[in-house]
């Protein structure tokens, strides 16, 4: 039976963008019969998971999702440079001398970075010169060799789809580009089939999941379950027209600004709620129990203090959790988002509302149900009660 904690937060931001829609305009949704203002799942999870204090909290266990593996592999092959460094960033300098061969680094970059996005071939585990003889005698006998399409485009070496890179994955990727680069050779296709890990210690790929079509076995299933948050109140998306003045225009033969602009933008107190399966992140990450609660520990302190990057710097909108609940138990989870069924007009004390009809639409549900938790802790900025520490150590 697994243990779940569920964290339901109230957390209010200012005039703000904080994740936009195809055209710009913040994020809405229609419910119970009014709009409200809408941050997207996917949106809150890249901020929390890409913040400091989720990578700083869990330095080595932090896994890099991109399309690009190939592009850096082949770099690595042709610098030098740790592969590590450059998927953080870091452009080679071009002082060291090539250790191999342009084409050679493609063609083997090529290989390693299609272990993860295409089928493995049926002759997985053959020498090189035991294939090629396979396919001399294929087309002796008159047979038809199949052109497979690789997810890998081999000019560019950028992949078609995101790949979420365990840690250990990617050091396994660092041993190969070693071992070749000292050896001046291609990788062999029994070093290619370990690249993949199903022993994963990146807390991220854990948490979130990861799906390879063509490697289903390698497959994660998430262990935290993130809603899309919403206000608890209906919203009216506002325009803000703006402009900006060139600094050496004295206004002697124009007055006018240099360029003019619009964006949209809303406020409001968002409802977030989160479901972590206790007993499923720690299966994903080996049974570590201390990495198990230290992944937890970052989460929940990033996902109370950390908003979305979205036009922060015109808006600066960033904002901690105004109210935490924390549930713990091994009952079937629910969100209690029908509490804002009804949008709450309250100008006078909307938070406080809002934990109010949190906390009644909780204790009506386990009324009706039964307690969904064993065990809840509060922190509740609005009163001045409980404390993010208390919270942390409660989870964890």
């Amino acid at each position: 039976m697994s243990e779940f904690i569920q964290l339901h937060m109230l957390v209010s931001y200012p005039p703000s963008n904080l994740n936009r829609d195809d055209l710009g305009r913040p994020k809405t949704a229609v419910m119970g019969g009014t709009q409200r203002l809408r941050i997207s799942s996917q949106s809150l999870k890249r901020a929390w998971r890409t913040s400091d204090i989720f990578s700083k909290s869990l330095e080595g266990h932090i896994g890099i999702r991109t399309k690009d593996m190939g592009v850096k592999v082949q770099e690595a092959l042709l610098s030098g440079t740790p592969l590590i460094e450059l998927l953080k960033g870091k452009v080679p300098d071009g002082k060291s001398p090539v250790i191999i061969p342009d084409k050679d680094a493609k063609a083997w970059a090529f290989k390693i970075a299609s272990v993860f996005v295409d089928k493995p071939p049926k002759s997985e585990g053959k020498t090189t010169e035991e294939k090629s003889t396979e396919d001399a005698e294929g087309e002796k006998k008159g047979t038809k060799k199949e052109d497979k399409k690789s997810n890998i485009n081999k000019d560019t070496l950028k992949g078609e789809q995101l790949v979420f890179y365990s840690n250990n994955e990617i050091s396994a990727i660092q041993s190969l580009i070693t071992t070749i680069s000292k050896e001046k050779r291609e990788p062999k296709s029994k070093e290619l089939s370990e690249l993949l890990k199903e022993d994963l210690s990146s807390v991220d790929v854990a948490m979130f999941g990861r799906m390879l079509a063509n490697a289903t076995k390698y497959n994660v299933e998430a262990a935290v379950q993130v809603a899309h948050a919403v206000t608890v109140h209906d919203v009216a998306v506002e325009d803000d027209y703006f402009t900006a003045v060139d600094d050496l225009n004295k206004g002697e033969d124009d007055a006018g600004a240099a360029h003019l602009g619009e964006t949209e933008f809303a406020s409001g107190l968002f409802y977030t709620y989160v479901c972590i399966d206790k007993t499923l992140l720690k299966k994903n990450l080996g049974s570590d129990d201390k990495l198990t609660n230290d992944a937890i520990r970052a989460f929940v302190e990033a996902a109370t203090k950390v908003a979305p990057t979205g036009k922060q710097n015109s808006f600066a909108s960033r904002a901690y959790a105004s109210y935490l609940l924390a549930e713990k138990g091994d009952k079937q989870p629910r969100s209690l988002s029908v509490a804002y069924l009804a949008a709450i007009r309250d100008s006078k004390d909307l938070l406080g509302s809002a934990i109010k009809s949190l906390k009644d639409t909780r204790e009506k549900m386990d009324k009706v149900y039964g307690a969904c938790s064993s065990a809840d802790k509060e922190m509740n900025a609005h009163s001045g009660t409980g404390s993010l520490k208390e919270i942390l150590d409660f989870c964890c």
